[in-house]
């Protein structure tokens, strides 16, 4: 963690400056102020509400001042950390007072805020758009503890050291400041670049915002509107008393809810100006257009946004996909797409962290469908197709603006060219075969016709980006990646897209694999080829795959699979959930199998990720061996468990091997924790960007 710019110091007595200098310190460093206000405040806020509560806690921490002598006489208290040189009290006194105000619980801050100023009415505020690397750091820190937000800032913004730092967040509250210390150092060792040149870029400056209006449309009416409410106030007062006297008394049906006026108000809609695409860092669903026949289909819009709003019920049938929220927007969403499609009229939303596809049929047979699913992660890839329409085991998808080409490929021939698809001018491609993928009710066993889109970006954004995306009954396809063996005295390698020949071979053994994850809410499935083992009695190579799932709603999966060469199969010897194995965060992986020379002898075979350098089996099998590979004879199989030694010394839990073609294991909790405790940094993560900076995981060693 940066801390080039502190120096060491002691405690300063806790006591409050006078007026002259805390004003003039304010002065000095507001920018600063706000920049650390602004990151320790809950994201959940919102760019707009973050920014201007950051600047009104810097404002208002001059209220501490009030009233007190102007010398600034020192009053007995808490003590506070030592100032970097030449850093003067009152400043250290107003980054006290702005942390401790910014750690306090959200409730806060609701609208309208606590302090009267700023106050911004018609515009909408929010800093500036950074590029992936700045976009990946605001995720991880929404995901972080306030605390651990405070901490990064202190360590990397205000340059404090450790100690230092620590004793302001204890002043201010926190109950662990060595933890949040810790946490932060996470946060800071995986940006893969300069943290600090991170937070000072212009994502996380609140001091330079961008400004886009609000409600331009209703403002009007709503001036009419507030003379009218005014000269009403008095007759309406009782009979709102009176209502809700009622409404304490008497449950109100769940069908009764009254639409919420502005999101069901098709004038209201947010639209994309169509090029917008080719001139933003945020290459994602907020960057598409409003396209198709029914843009301007005033009725079909509301309709649309009525059933979000209302729900399931009266004629509604909703779905949504897991760890989706099913309230209505609380803002006016964005129109995606609104037409006709396969004899059904398709409105496609997106509310900034959702997607809703309302289907009605144009026969008015049946109810309508509502389908939702989380969007908010969604980047180049997979905000690049929605699926609009599921007939007779083909789909319709609607491309975003970006996608240049787009082809069908059959996973299971690698070999076989893809076919180009027709798209439509709006987007829309022609009907593709989703296969087994998509079909939950596909025979044991079966695993034919197992489809993906091949798609390519336009040349305005990346140069020679192509990527593959599985549909898997969902809303938007999974992007599917690959990361080739490590290579010997060669850098971790990092995922990357699997549209080359190898990486197409490698997806043709794992398709099968992907049919199980039907309906689970998945964002992108990176097959890892992490180890290749010499087989025993010159047998060939034989590859170990772990196999990484990651969801929109934020956790992952991991499943490790031996491929003998020749042989069946691959054959699964573990499965974990909610898991940091086989990603950026666990980048350390051991497992083992018996496997059967052509000999007829029986071994117990292990292999781990590159960096280990020895493993060890205790229980039916015992063994050791130096480097990642461990190969035994195994006289009687039995349960058998697996150690791997990192560099340092430190241990790493590998994954039992239970004997015979067992199913998957599914591990406790134990071995979810060590696999947490792989390295801070990420080998081989260089923070450039292009098509493989856009993928998002780090290299795997």
């Amino acid at each position: 963690m940066p801390s080039r710019h502190a120096v060491p110091g002691a405690a300063i007595p806790a006591h409050r400056p006078a007026r002259e200098a805390a004003e003039a310190a304010l002065v000095e460093h507001y920018p600063a102020l706000v920049r650390l206000a602004y990151l320790v405040l809950p994201p959940a806020l919102g760019r707009h509400r973050r920014v201007l509560a950051a600047h009104a806690l810097v404002q208002n921490s001059l209220a501490e001042t009030a009233g007190r002598p102007k010398d600034g006489t020192p009053r007995a208290g808490a003590s506070l950390p030592g100032q970097r040189s030449g850093e003067r009290p009152a400043h250290a006194w107003l980054r006290a007072t702005v942390v401790r105000a910014a750690l306090r619980p959200p409730r806060r801050f609701p609208p309208p805020f606590p302090f009267p100023l700023p106050l911004v009415l018609g515009l909408r505020l929010f800093p500036r758009a950074g590029g992936t690397d700045e976009l990946a750091l605001d995720r991880a820190l929404a995901e972080a503890a306030p605390a651990t937000r405070a901490a990064l800032a202190l360590r990397t913004l205000e340059g404090l050291p450790a100690d230092a730092a620590a004793r302001l967040l204890a002043s201010a509250g926190v109950t662990d400041p060595a933890a949040a210390l810790r946490a932060a150092e996470r946060i800071g060792a995986a940006s893969g670049t300069d943290v600090e040149t991170l937070l000072h870029s212009a994502e996380f400056d609140p001091c330079t915002v961008h400004t886009r209006p609000t409600d331009l449309l209703r403002r009007r009416r709503h001036t009419r509107l507030a003379a009218l409410a005014g000269a009403l106030l008095l007759v309406t007062t009782g009979v709102a008393v009176t209502a809700g006297v009622r409404a304490g008394t008497e449950a109100e049906p769940a069908g009764s809810r009254a639409v919420p006026d502005r999101t069901a108000d098709p004038a209201a809609l947010v639209r994309t100006p169509a090029d917008r695409w080719a001139d933003t860092s945020r290459v994602d669903l907020t960057a598409w257009p409003a396209r198709g026949a029914g843009t301007r289909d005033t009725a079909l819009l509301r309709r649309a946004l009525e059933a979000w709003a209302r729900g399931a019920g009266d004629g509604v049938r909703l779905t949504a996909a897991p760890d989706t929220p099913v309230s209505p927007p609380a803002e006016p969403p964005r129109l995606l797409f609104a037409g006709p499609v396969d004899g059904a009229a398709v409105v496609l939303l997106h509310d900034g962290r959702r997607l809703a596809r309302y289907a009605e049929p144009r026969d008015g047979r049946g109810p309508v469908a509502l389908d939702l699913a989380r969007a908010d992660d969604s980047d180049v890839t997979t905000g690049a197709a929605v699926a609009l329409t599921r007939t007779a085991g083909r789909a319709r998808y609607l491309l975003a603006p970006w996608i240049a080409e787009a082809a069908v490929r059959d996973l299971g021939a690698p070999g076989t060219a893809a076919r180009p698809l027709d798209v439509t001018p709006d987007g829309v491609t022609g009907p593709v075969p989703y296969g087994v993928l998509s079909d939950p009710g596909r025979a044991p066993g079966a695993c034919a016709g197992a489809t993906a889109l091949q798609l390519r970006s336009s040349t305005r954004i990346v140069e020679d980006h192509a990527f593959l995306l599985a549909d898997l009954g969902e809303l938007v396809p999974a992007h599917l990646t690959w990361t080739p063996p490590p290579g010997a005295d060669v850098p971790a390698r990092a995922p990357r897209e699997a549209t080359g020949a190898r990486g197409l071979a490698a997806w043709a053994r794992s398709a099968c694999s992907l049919a199980p994850l039907h309906g689970a809410g998945i964002r992108s499935v990176n097959r890892w080829e992490y180890a290749e083992q010499p087989l025993p009695e010159r047998a060939g190579r034989a590859l170990w795959v772990c196999s990484r799932v990651e969801t929109w709603e934020g956790s992952g999966r991991a499943s490790v699979s031996f491929e003998a060469p020749g042989g069946p199969a691959p054959r699964p010897v573990a499965d974990l959930r909610d898991t940091a194995a086989c990603g950026r965060f666990g980048q350390h992986v051991l497992a083992g199998a018996y496997w059967t020379a052509p000999s007829g002898t029986r071994y117990l075979l292990a292999a781990g990720s590159r960096r280990l350098t020895g493993v060890t089996a205790g229980g039916a099998v015992t063994a050791t061996a130096r480097g990642p590979f461990l190969a035994a004879r195994a006289a009687a199989e039995g349960p058998a468990r697996l150690t791997g030694r990192l560099p340092g010394g430190s241990a790493l839990p590998g994954f039992d091997v239970l004997p015979g073609p067992t199913a998957p294991q599914r591990f406790a909790a134990h071995q979810g924790s060590a696999d947490r405790r792989g390295p801070t940094g990420h080998e081989g993560s260089t923070g450039r960007r292009g098509p493989a900076a856009l993928l998002g995981p780090a290299a795997l060693p």
